[in-house]
């Protein structure tokens, strides 16, 4: 027989199940069965008749995606995956400390004006950004009224794709510096003016090693989402912009190489689970 001890325990236990049995079902289905097969996929033949992967298995799709043609793509995804964290750092860091600090009673509605490109789908969000930066469109205008004005506008162009990729990864850097400007302690500012350090001094000794684990964090919100992105680079940019992202969106589109674009899949994976290992402890605190 079970005493009241066992029966407590068992009820729990059933309690805890069926609280986290829905999303464990979830990530089942819609993540790990479809990694599943994607990473079957990257060791199968390629089906040139029928655009799918077969039988036997091979290491041909990894051997061709780490081939050094495809090295230039993978640098490219790299740097605008990192200048798109910077940018968006840059942006988002002023913004997140003006809410925290003087955003007062008004903090959520500046918090919600934030997040109000969400509303709106991404893709209905890149376009407008090709109208702007089209050669007739408004960007283009403005520049030209100075002299820096394109004849085909800034479509196109590695410029193009890095602006697409700030605008909608933005939000993502500026809600987990505002939980860091939200935590950090603003009497160490105070503190460190009447030590004799000035602003520049206070901002790299104080405020930067402060807000710290939210820099991480929202780094890391940016760049796995940008290197992944395919959607910016085929729309802003051409065939000079490609990344790792749009290329597997072509071996699965037009190349008909489900293979190939499978193992790159996997490859870009492994980079982000590395990206997320090597700083995921330091960005833990703050997500």
């Amino acid at each position: 027989m079970t005493g009241p001890r066992s029966r407590r325990g068992i009820a729990r236990g059933l309690a805890t199940a069926g609280q986290l049995g829905p999303a464990a079902l979830w990530l089942v289905l819609f993540l790990l069965v479809p990694l599943a097969l994607v990473v079957q996929f990257s060791f199968a033949t390629r089906d040139t008749g029928a655009a799918r992967a077969v039988l036997p298995w091979t290491t041909l799709p990894y051997r061709t995606a780490l081939d050094p043609a495809f090295l230039p793509i993978f640098w490219r995804t790299l740097v605008y995956a990192t200048v798109t964290t910077a940018a968006c750092l840059v942006l988002a860091f002023p913004l997140a400390w003006f809410i925290a600090r003087h955003g007062g009673r008004f903090r959520t509605v500046l918090l919600a004006l934030v997040l109000i490109p969400f509303w709106a789908s991404y893709l209905a969000r890149v376009y407008a950004w090709k109208a702007l930066l089209d050669g007739d469109g408004p960007i283009n205008r403005l520049l030209d009224l100075v002299g820096l004005g394109r004849a085909g506008g800034y479509l196109l162009t590695d410029t193009a794709v890095v602006l697409g990729l700030t605008y909608g990864f933005l939000p993502f850097m500026v809600l987990p510096l505002y939980v860091a400007c939200v935590r950090f302690d603003h009497q160490l500012v105070e503190a460190s003016y009447d030590l004799g350090h000035g602003r520049l001094g206070t901002f790299f000794r104080v405020v930067l090693p402060g807000v710290l684990p939210g820099i991480l964090a929202g780094a890391l919100l940016v760049l796995v989402p940008a290197a992944g992105d395919f959607v910016t680079p085929s729309l802003l940019g051409g065939v000079d912009q490609s990344t790792f992202g749009s290329v597997v969106d072509d071996q699965f589109g037009g190349g008909n190489n489900w293979p190939l674009g499978s193992a790159m899949a996997v490859l870009l994976l492994i980079l982000v689970v590395v990206a997320l290992l090597a700083r995921g402890r330091r960005g833990e605190d703050v997500l």
